[in-house]
Protein backbone atom coordinates (compact mmCIF):
# COMPACT_ATOMS: atom_id res chain seq x y z
CA UNK A 1 0.00 0.00 0.00
CA UNK A 2 1.52 3.42 -1.44
CA UNK A 3 -0.31 5.90 1.15
CA UNK A 4 1.01 9.38 1.29
CA UNK A 5 1.47 11.90 4.10
CA UNK A 6 -2.10 14.24 3.12
CA UNK A 7 -1.59 17.96 4.80
CA UNK A 8 -4.87 19.03 2.49
CA UNK A 9 -6.73 21.30 4.70
CA UNK A 10 -9.91 19.81 3.36
CA UNK A 11 -11.06 17.44 1.99
CA UNK A 12 -8.17 15.62 4.28
CA UNK A 13 -7.08 12.59 5.67
CA UNK A 14 -9.27 10.05 7.16
CA UNK A 15 -7.49 7.60 9.84
CA UNK A 16 -6.00 4.65 8.00
CA UNK A 17 -8.58 2.47 10.65
CA UNK A 18 -11.35 3.83 10.01
CA UNK A 19 -10.96 3.79 6.41
CA UNK A 20 -9.99 -0.16 6.87
CA UNK A 21 -13.30 -0.80 8.75
CA UNK A 22 -15.28 1.20 6.33
CA UNK A 23 -13.47 -1.31 3.49
CA UNK A 24 -14.71 -4.33 5.60
CA UNK A 25 -18.26 -3.02 5.91
CA UNK A 26 -18.59 -1.64 2.11
CA UNK A 27 -20.41 -4.18 0.95
CA UNK A 28 -22.39 -5.33 3.48
CA UNK A 29 -22.77 -3.88 6.72
CA UNK A 30 -23.60 -6.31 9.49
CA UNK A 31 -26.33 -8.73 8.49
CA UNK A 32 -27.98 -6.13 6.75
CA UNK A 33 -27.10 -7.58 3.40
CA UNK A 34 -26.57 -3.89 1.82
CA UNK A 35 -23.93 -1.02 1.87
CA UNK A 36 -24.64 1.62 4.30
CA UNK A 37 -25.23 3.53 0.73
CA UNK A 38 -27.64 1.62 -0.53
CA UNK A 39 -29.67 1.82 2.59
CA UNK A 40 -32.72 3.50 3.27
CA UNK A 41 -32.44 6.00 5.90
CA UNK A 42 -35.96 5.08 7.56
CA UNK A 43 -34.50 1.50 8.03
CA UNK A 44 -33.87 0.25 11.49
CA UNK A 45 -30.41 -0.37 10.44
CA UNK A 46 -29.39 3.54 9.51
CA UNK A 47 -31.52 4.76 12.48
CA UNK A 48 -29.31 2.93 14.73
CA UNK A 49 -26.37 4.33 12.49
CA UNK A 50 -27.11 7.77 12.93
CA UNK A 51 -28.54 7.20 16.53
CA UNK A 52 -24.93 5.94 17.28
CA UNK A 53 -23.77 8.44 15.47
CA UNK A 54 -25.36 10.45 17.79
CA UNK A 55 -24.82 9.02 21.05
CA UNK A 56 -20.71 8.89 20.46
CA UNK A 57 -20.78 12.50 19.54
CA UNK A 58 -22.40 13.39 23.08
CA UNK A 59 -19.65 11.48 25.09
CA UNK A 60 -16.86 12.77 23.10
CA UNK A 61 -18.03 16.02 23.23
CA UNK A 62 -20.01 15.93 26.71
CA UNK A 63 -23.01 17.91 25.19
CA UNK A 64 -24.90 18.92 27.38
CA UNK A 65 -29.10 17.53 27.27
CA UNK A 66 -30.50 21.04 26.73
CA UNK A 67 -28.45 20.64 23.17
CA UNK A 68 -29.50 19.75 19.85
CA UNK A 69 -27.05 17.77 17.49
CA UNK A 70 -28.29 18.08 13.96
CA UNK A 71 -26.49 16.25 10.90
CA UNK A 72 -26.93 18.52 7.75
CA UNK A 73 -25.94 19.09 4.53
CA UNK A 74 -24.72 21.97 2.28
CA UNK A 75 -21.71 22.88 4.13
CA UNK A 76 -20.65 25.23 6.73
CA UNK A 77 -21.23 28.02 4.35
CA UNK A 78 -24.90 27.08 4.21
CA UNK A 79 -24.44 28.20 7.87
CA UNK A 80 -23.18 31.09 6.90
CA UNK A 81 -27.04 32.13 5.78
CA UNK A 82 -28.42 29.58 8.04
CA UNK A 83 -27.35 31.39 11.40
CA UNK A 84 -28.95 34.15 10.71
CA UNK A 85 -32.10 33.25 9.75
CA UNK A 86 -32.32 31.24 12.64
CA UNK A 87 -31.48 33.63 15.28
CA UNK A 88 -31.78 37.23 14.08
CA UNK A 89 -35.34 37.03 15.15
CA UNK A 90 -34.38 37.31 18.91
CA UNK A 91 -33.97 40.89 18.37
CA UNK A 92 -33.01 41.85 14.94
CA UNK A 93 -29.39 42.03 15.27
CA UNK A 94 -26.03 40.45 14.92
CA UNK A 95 -22.26 41.02 16.06
CA UNK A 96 -19.39 39.45 14.23
CA UNK A 97 -15.89 38.77 15.00
CA UNK A 98 -13.49 38.59 11.24
CA UNK A 99 -10.50 36.93 11.62
CA UNK A 100 -10.07 35.40 8.82
CA UNK A 101 -11.46 34.58 5.15
CA UNK A 102 -14.37 32.56 6.36
CA UNK A 103 -15.58 34.52 9.23
CA UNK A 104 -15.78 37.46 6.78
CA UNK A 105 -17.45 35.70 4.69
CA UNK A 106 -20.30 34.77 7.07
CA UNK A 107 -19.89 38.55 8.15
CA UNK A 108 -20.94 39.39 4.29
CA UNK A 109 -24.14 36.93 4.03
CA UNK A 110 -25.72 38.12 6.71
CA UNK A 111 -24.95 41.70 5.42
CA UNK A 112 -26.72 40.83 1.90
CA UNK A 113 -29.91 39.93 3.74
CA UNK A 114 -30.71 43.46 5.08
CA UNK A 115 -30.44 42.53 8.98
CA UNK A 116 -28.75 45.04 11.32
CA UNK A 117 -24.91 43.29 11.81
CA UNK A 118 -21.80 44.76 13.35
CA UNK A 119 -17.95 43.97 12.77
CA UNK A 120 -17.16 44.45 16.35
CA UNK A 121 -13.26 43.41 16.07
CA UNK A 122 -10.89 42.25 12.97
CA UNK A 123 -7.31 42.17 12.37
CA UNK A 124 -7.72 41.97 9.09
CA UNK A 125 -5.13 45.27 8.98
CA UNK A 126 -2.77 42.83 10.12
CA UNK A 127 -2.95 40.14 7.36
CA UNK A 128 -5.25 38.10 9.95
CA UNK A 129 -1.63 37.21 12.01
CA UNK A 130 -3.08 36.77 15.21
CA UNK A 131 -6.93 36.04 16.97
CA UNK A 132 -8.87 39.84 18.19
CA UNK A 133 -9.13 40.53 22.10
CA UNK A 134 -13.03 40.39 22.46
CA UNK A 135 -14.30 41.74 25.38
CA UNK A 136 -17.93 41.61 27.08
CA UNK A 137 -18.06 46.00 26.81
CA UNK A 138 -17.20 45.63 23.06
CA UNK A 139 -20.84 43.47 22.36
CA UNK A 140 -23.81 45.31 21.80
CA UNK A 141 -26.33 43.96 24.76
CA UNK A 142 -29.24 43.40 22.68
CA UNK A 143 -27.37 41.34 19.95
CA UNK A 144 -28.95 38.55 18.82
CA UNK A 145 -25.70 36.25 18.56
CA UNK A 146 -21.86 36.72 18.49
CA UNK A 147 -19.90 35.00 15.62
CA UNK A 148 -16.65 33.83 15.34
CA UNK A 149 -15.04 31.70 13.55
CA UNK A 150 -13.04 29.64 15.92
CA UNK A 151 -10.03 28.19 13.98
CA UNK A 152 -8.60 30.02 10.44
CA UNK A 153 -7.51 27.44 7.65
CA UNK A 154 -6.04 29.90 5.50
CA UNK A 155 -4.28 32.04 8.24
CA UNK A 156 -3.37 29.20 10.41
CA UNK A 157 -4.23 31.01 14.01
CA UNK A 158 -7.12 29.87 16.63
CA UNK A 159 -9.12 31.32 19.82
CA UNK A 160 -6.73 30.39 22.41
CA UNK A 161 -10.03 31.66 24.69
CA UNK A 162 -13.72 30.98 24.68
CA UNK A 163 -15.08 34.90 23.99
CA UNK A 164 -16.90 35.93 26.90
CA UNK A 165 -20.30 37.68 25.35
CA UNK A 166 -22.30 37.98 28.72
CA UNK A 167 -26.02 37.42 28.03
CA UNK A 168 -25.85 37.63 24.44
CA UNK A 169 -25.22 33.59 23.13
CA UNK A 170 -21.91 33.27 21.00
CA UNK A 171 -21.97 31.15 17.95
CA UNK A 172 -18.62 29.48 16.37
CA UNK A 173 -17.79 27.91 13.26
CA UNK A 174 -15.51 25.03 14.40
CA UNK A 175 -15.09 23.71 10.77
CA UNK A 176 -11.33 23.13 11.07
CA UNK A 177 -11.20 22.27 14.89
CA UNK A 178 -14.22 20.62 15.80
CA UNK A 179 -13.50 17.14 17.91
CA UNK A 180 -9.38 17.94 18.31
CA UNK A 181 -9.59 18.95 21.91
CA UNK A 182 -11.80 19.56 24.86
CA UNK A 183 -14.31 22.15 24.53
CA UNK A 184 -17.33 23.67 27.11
CA UNK A 185 -20.04 23.36 24.98
CA UNK A 186 -22.10 24.85 27.56
CA UNK A 187 -20.15 28.44 26.67
CA UNK A 188 -21.57 28.46 23.06
CA UNK A 189 -25.38 28.87 21.51
CA UNK A 190 -24.22 27.34 18.78
CA UNK A 191 -21.33 25.16 17.28
CA UNK A 192 -21.25 24.25 13.48
CA UNK A 193 -19.08 22.71 11.54
CA UNK A 194 -18.34 21.37 7.82
CA UNK A 195 -17.06 17.72 8.58
CA UNK A 196 -14.39 17.09 6.24
CA UNK A 197 -11.41 18.81 7.88
CA UNK A 198 -11.50 16.59 11.17
CA UNK A 199 -14.48 14.28 11.30
CA UNK A 200 -15.90 12.56 7.73
CA UNK A 201 -15.59 12.71 4.02
CA UNK A 202 -17.15 16.07 2.25
CA UNK A 203 -20.94 16.13 2.52
CA UNK A 204 -22.00 16.35 6.42
CA UNK A 205 -22.34 19.48 8.24
CA UNK A 206 -22.55 19.58 11.89
CA UNK A 207 -24.91 21.72 14.07
CA UNK A 208 -25.02 21.34 18.12
CA UNK A 209 -27.54 24.21 18.90
CA UNK A 210 -29.18 24.87 22.34
CA UNK A 211 -32.65 23.85 22.39
CA UNK A 212 -33.64 27.72 23.24
CA UNK A 213 -32.38 29.28 20.26
CA UNK A 214 -34.85 27.21 18.05
CA UNK A 215 -37.88 29.57 18.29
CA UNK A 216 -36.49 32.64 16.30
CA UNK A 217 -36.26 32.01 13.20
CA UNK A 218 -37.24 34.14 10.14
CA UNK A 219 -40.87 32.97 9.21
CA UNK A 220 -39.42 33.92 5.58
CA UNK A 221 -37.11 31.23 5.84
CA UNK A 222 -36.82 28.21 3.28
CA UNK A 223 -37.14 25.26 5.20
CA UNK A 224 -34.37 23.30 4.60
CA UNK A 225 -32.74 25.85 6.09
CA UNK A 226 -34.63 25.93 9.23
CA UNK A 227 -32.98 24.19 12.75
CA UNK A 228 -35.79 23.56 14.11
CA UNK A 229 -37.75 21.12 11.93
CA UNK A 230 -34.37 19.36 11.15
CA UNK A 231 -34.47 19.40 14.99
CA UNK A 232 -38.12 17.79 15.41
CA UNK A 233 -37.39 15.39 12.74
CA UNK A 234 -33.88 13.93 14.18
CA UNK A 235 -31.91 15.35 11.26
CA UNK A 236 -34.28 13.11 9.07
CA UNK A 237 -36.79 15.92 7.30
CA UNK A 238 -35.47 14.65 3.97
CA UNK A 239 -32.18 12.46 3.14
CA UNK A 240 -29.32 13.23 4.88
CA UNK A 241 -25.96 12.55 4.01
CA UNK A 242 -26.18 8.92 5.28
CA UNK A 243 -22.46 7.28 4.51
CA UNK A 244 -20.34 10.71 5.64
CA UNK A 245 -22.71 10.07 8.66
CA UNK A 246 -21.81 6.72 9.20
CA UNK A 247 -18.14 7.51 8.54
CA UNK A 248 -18.38 10.02 11.49
CA UNK A 249 -19.24 7.58 13.67
CA UNK A 250 -16.56 5.25 12.88
CA UNK A 251 -14.18 8.78 13.62
CA UNK A 252 -16.14 8.99 16.49
CA UNK A 253 -15.66 5.23 17.67
CA UNK A 254 -11.95 6.15 17.03
CA UNK A 255 -11.40 8.79 19.07
CA UNK A 256 -13.63 7.71 22.09
CA UNK A 257 -11.31 4.40 21.46
CA UNK A 258 -8.06 6.34 22.34
CA UNK A 259 -9.19 8.10 25.62
CA UNK A 260 -11.33 10.59 24.05
CA UNK A 261 -10.59 14.21 23.43
CA UNK A 262 -8.18 14.47 26.15
CA UNK A 263 -5.60 12.11 24.17
CA UNK A 264 -6.54 13.97 20.97
CA UNK A 265 -5.42 16.71 22.60
CA UNK A 266 -2.33 15.68 23.66
CA UNK A 267 -1.39 13.88 20.20
CA UNK A 268 -2.25 17.10 18.17
CA UNK A 269 -0.33 19.41 20.96
CA UNK A 270 2.54 17.12 20.68
CA UNK A 271 2.68 17.04 16.73
CA UNK A 272 2.06 20.58 16.23
CA UNK A 273 5.01 21.20 18.76
CA UNK A 274 7.66 19.47 16.73
CA UNK A 275 6.89 21.97 13.78
CA UNK A 276 6.86 25.20 15.56
CA UNK A 277 9.77 24.29 17.77
CA UNK A 278 11.44 23.84 14.51
CA UNK A 279 9.97 27.05 12.62
CA UNK A 280 10.96 29.23 15.99
CA UNK A 281 14.66 27.49 15.62
CA UNK A 282 16.04 28.69 11.95
CA UNK A 283 15.40 31.75 9.92
CA UNK A 284 14.82 29.89 6.53
CA UNK A 285 11.29 29.80 7.18
CA UNK A 286 8.89 32.09 8.47
CA UNK A 287 6.02 31.53 10.20
CA UNK A 288 3.66 34.62 10.11
CA UNK A 289 0.87 34.03 13.35
CA UNK A 290 1.67 35.47 16.52
CA UNK A 291 2.34 32.57 18.45
CA UNK A 292 -0.49 33.17 20.99
CA UNK A 293 -2.64 32.94 18.39
CA UNK A 294 -1.03 29.49 16.33
CA UNK A 295 -2.99 27.11 15.48
CA UNK A 296 -2.81 23.24 16.17
CA UNK A 297 -4.82 22.06 13.09
CA UNK A 298 -3.36 24.80 10.62
CA UNK A 299 0.23 25.84 10.01
CA UNK A 300 1.30 28.36 7.51
CA UNK A 301 4.81 29.18 6.73
CA UNK A 302 6.98 30.91 4.04
CA UNK A 303 10.39 31.54 2.88
CA UNK A 304 9.83 34.92 0.98
CA UNK A 305 10.39 33.66 -2.11
CA UNK A 306 7.22 33.08 -4.27
CA UNK A 307 9.49 30.80 -6.70
CA UNK A 308 11.07 28.61 -3.54
CA UNK A 309 7.64 28.15 -2.23
CA UNK A 310 6.25 26.70 -5.58
CA UNK A 311 9.23 25.02 -5.71
CA UNK A 312 8.70 23.38 -2.07
CA UNK A 313 5.47 22.44 -2.47
CA UNK A 314 6.30 20.40 -5.94
CA UNK A 315 9.07 18.59 -4.54
CA UNK A 316 7.41 18.11 -0.81
CA UNK A 317 4.38 15.96 -2.91
CA UNK A 318 7.12 14.12 -4.97
CA UNK A 319 8.33 12.88 -1.84
CA UNK A 320 5.08 11.61 -0.52
CA UNK A 321 4.23 14.97 1.58
CA UNK A 322 1.00 16.15 -0.25
CA UNK A 323 -0.75 19.28 -1.01
CA UNK A 324 1.70 21.51 1.24
CA UNK A 325 0.86 24.22 -1.17
CA UNK A 326 -1.01 27.58 0.92
CA UNK A 327 -4.42 28.90 0.03
CA UNK A 328 -4.59 30.99 -3.24
CA UNK A 329 -5.16 33.61 -1.35
CA UNK A 330 -1.77 33.72 0.72
CA UNK A 331 0.72 31.95 -1.03
CA UNK A 332 3.60 29.72 0.75
CA UNK A 333 2.57 26.81 2.67
CA UNK A 334 -0.10 25.20 4.75
CA UNK A 335 0.28 22.22 6.46
CA UNK A 336 -2.82 20.75 7.96
CA UNK A 337 -2.18 18.67 10.62
CA UNK A 338 -5.45 17.36 11.59
CA UNK A 339 -6.34 14.27 14.14
CA UNK A 340 -5.43 11.79 11.51
CA UNK A 341 -1.92 13.25 10.67
CA UNK A 342 -0.01 10.80 12.45
CA UNK A 343 3.24 12.29 14.19
CA UNK A 344 5.91 10.61 12.00
CA UNK A 345 4.34 12.45 8.93
CA UNK A 346 4.72 15.74 10.86
CA UNK A 347 8.37 15.10 11.48
CA UNK A 348 8.82 13.49 8.24
CA UNK A 349 8.10 17.05 6.97
CA UNK A 350 10.29 18.42 9.26
CA UNK A 351 13.18 16.58 7.97
CA UNK A 352 12.04 17.37 4.37
CA UNK A 353 12.28 21.48 5.40
CA UNK A 354 15.76 21.10 6.54
CA UNK A 355 17.22 18.89 3.42
CA UNK A 356 15.14 21.81 1.43
CA UNK A 357 16.38 24.74 3.07
CA UNK A 358 19.95 22.82 2.93
CA UNK A 359 19.45 22.78 -0.89
CA UNK A 360 18.18 25.60 -1.78
CA UNK A 361 19.80 28.73 -0.30
CA UNK A 362 19.15 31.85 -0.50
CA UNK A 363 20.33 34.89 -2.42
Amino acid sequence: MNRVYNFSAGPSMLPLEVLEKAASELVCYGESGMSVMEMSHRSPDYEAIINDAEAMLRKLMNIPDNYKVLFLQGGASTQFAAVPLNLIGRTGKADYVVSGQFSGKAYKEAQKMGYDVKCIATTKEDNFDHIPTVTKDMVRPDAAYVHVCFNNTIYGTKYGYIPDTGDVPLVADMSSCIISEPVDVSKFGVIYAGAQKNMAPAGLTLVIVREDLLDYADPKMPTMLEWKTMAENGSMYNTPPCYAIYMAKLVYEWILGMGGLDVMKEKNVKKAKVLYDYLDSQSYYVAPVKPDSRSLMNVTFVTGDADLDKKFASEAAKAGLKNLKGHRSVGGMRASIYNAMPYEGVVALVEFMKKFAAENPKA
